[in-house]
């Protein structure tokens, strides 16, 4: 029997799988090797599977050919970025309203999200004054480490 391995021919396969299937986000593990392919966000992200969550390599890098890339936009004022890996809150609960929306003024260390890791519900505070000028995420969206997750001006 032929050793399973993780190469490119096998995660473009693996992406062409999620596309038929319409699924936006899978994540495959073997051994110590992992990738999570995130077909929505157009990027690939490999790291061994005992890696801490600050090291991972080749975060937000194209799919491939085969799949559009997003173009690159110039982004204007302050990126407020995930701090640690885990899944974006806008809310406190689902019945209360968002901590901020497009347009809302915020100080520092007013509470912008929450990032829920490892069931632990961790609010984001704002490190700088602005404006929010645009959220890049979506409630309930998984974020990784360091990915920008809105804009302050």
């Amino acid at each position: 029997m032929k050793e399973f391995e993780f190469s490119l021919e096998t995660i473009e396969k693996l992406i062409d799988i999620a596309k038929e299937k319409d699924i936006s986000k899978l994540n495959v593990s073997y051994k110590d090797f992992q990738v999570f392919i995130d077909v929505k966000q157009n990027s690939v992200i490999n790291f061994p599977s005992g890696a801490p969550y600050g090291s991972v390599a080749g975060a937000g890098q194209p799919i491939n050919e085969g799949v559009e890339a997003k173009k690159e936009e110039v982004i204007k004022g302050k990126v407020v970025t995930a701090p640690i890996v885990g899944t974006f809150y806008s809310k406190p609960s689902p019945e209360k309203p968002d901590f901020v929306k497009v347009g809302d003024r915020v100080k520092k260390g007013d509470v912008l999200f929450i990032i829920e890791s490892m069931k632990l519900m961790n609010e984001i505070k704002s490190e700088f004054d602005g404006v929010v000028s645009k959220i890049l995420v979506e409630s309930g969206d998984g974020v990784e480490y360091n990915q920008p997750i809105m804009i302050l001006e």
